[in-house]
């Protein structure tokens, strides 16, 4: 399987006790490992078993991120920039609070901005089909994710695509055969709201999540996956629309549940799964993952079990 995320970064996960902004805070522990939403979804393709590549910014005199998806095992694709490596920090409280700093990528004159799409399409020969993780660096238009959904239907497979509002907007046009945001994305797409963070609980969630996959499947994704957390996810096809319950697992780090979600999800697709046991699956995945304490990397002894806890679906 291909998989395409421009904005590949290097995580640097940070553990305390408490995070005090404008006070000296002390560490625990911190370990530094290959990011990006494209990352974590081949961590878990990896571990699935689903063999893959993935196309993604790198530095050109910065090894580190290279250095460290050669390690993972992962097929990796660079297409070099002459700016700094990307940072994310990640800082988890022993309370269990997230907080995240992601930095920004390379500038458009620090690299030619008009190499990613044929390195894309070159690799898109004998791939299964792709999958476009994550935020895009400067420079690049917001529809670039939709021109991999097109190069992916003229090469006869399909593709699926995990993006910010504004980039996830820009794809629907192309016909995207999954989308899978959370359910402050997808209303910040739909609604205009600026702040992606909204409230994952209410006794509306059920239905602003069944909402927003309708809508998200009428402006074009054959697939449209609405999540919200602990709680589920709502699913939309041409063959109807469910509302899926989420297992509940103990929570190690909650960061790359959503590209887990998407790699499990896509495996099962591309084993024949029909879309609602191929959703489910994907929680499933996502479920094992958030179980562990680096992003997108699981026990899959820990995917029947959670597979087994989820709810049964409820048609809509």
């Amino acid at each position: 399987m291909l998989v395409v995320t421009p904005n590949t970064c290097i995580d640097v996960t940070t553990w305390l006790a408490t995070l005090v902004p404008g006070t000296v805070s002390r560490s625990s522990r911190t370990v530094s490992t290959a990011g990006g939403k494209g990352v974590n979804v081949c961590r878990t393709l990896r571990t699935l078993g689903r063999t893959h590549r993935l196309v993604g910014l790198a530095p050109r005199e910065d090894a580190r991120l290279e250095q460290l998806l050669a390690a993972e095992g992962c097929a990796f694709v660079p297409v070099h920039h002459d700016g700094q490596g990307r940072l994310a920090m990640i800082f988890l409280e022993d309370a269990g609070r997230v907080t995240v700093v992601n930095g920004r990528g390379p500038e458009p004159e620090q690299w030619d901005t008009s190499a990613l799409l044929p390195t894309v399409r070159a690799e898109l020969a004998g791939a299964p089909a792709v999958a476009c993780s994550g935020s895009l660096p400067p420079g690049l238009a917001p529809d670039t994710y939709g021109r991999v959904v097109e190069a992916a239907h003229a090469a006869g497979v399909e593709a699926y695509v995990d993006a910010a509002p504004a980039v996830l907007e820009a794809t629907l046009p192309f016909g995207p055969d999954l989308v899978s945001p959370n359910v402050g994305e997808a209303e910040a797409l739909l609604h205009g709201r600026t702040d992606e963070n909204v409230e994952e609980s209410g006794e509306d969630l059920l239905d602003r999540c069944l909402e927003a996959s309708r809508e998200l499947h009428a402006r074009g994704a054959r697939r449209a996956v609405v999540t919200a957390g602990s709680h589920g996810a709502a699913l939309t096809t041409a063959e109807g629309t469910w509302w899926l319950g989420a297992a509940r697992v103990p929570v190690a780090n909650p960061i790359g549940a959503g590209d887990s979600f998407l790699a499990g999800t896509s495996d099962a697709l591309l084993a024949g799964a029909p879309d609602v046991v191929a959703v489910r699956t994907g929680m499933a995945v996502a479920a094992a993952a958030v179980q562990h304490e680096t992003g997108g990397m699981l026990d899959p002894a820990l995917v029947a079990p959670a597979l087994a806890a989820l709810p049964d679906p409820v048609a809509r």
